[in-house]
């Protein structure tokens, strides 16, 4: 139930939605089977992720494992320093 419990997942879903499927509508399942199966080979194949260099997660999967990866995005959630006590007498 809760959806910070696995970020991943739930910023992929967000993508998918908001890129990819925002502008379409399905009549039956078939059709939303077919139609997420094509979105999700275009995340995979053709968007470039800036979490990854800018490159799409199917080209990093076939590289070897020791690619140093620069992370391009801001991290706007860091640590927070946390203050105790701090009026003692």
């Amino acid at each position: 139930g809760d959806p910070r419990e696995n970020a991943v997942a739930e910023r992929v879903n967000g993508i998918i939605k908001d890129e990819y499927l925002e502008n379409y509508s399905v009549n039956n399942l078939k059709e939303a089977k077919e139609l997420l199966d094509a979105v999700i080979a275009l995340y995979n194949e053709e968007r470039p992720h800036m979490t990854i260099n800018n490159l799409v997660p199917n080209v990093l999967h076939e590289t070897t494992p020791n690619l140093k990866i620069k992370r391009l995005w801001k991290n706007y959630y860091r640590n927070q320093p946390t203050f105790v006590n701090l009026n003692q007498d």
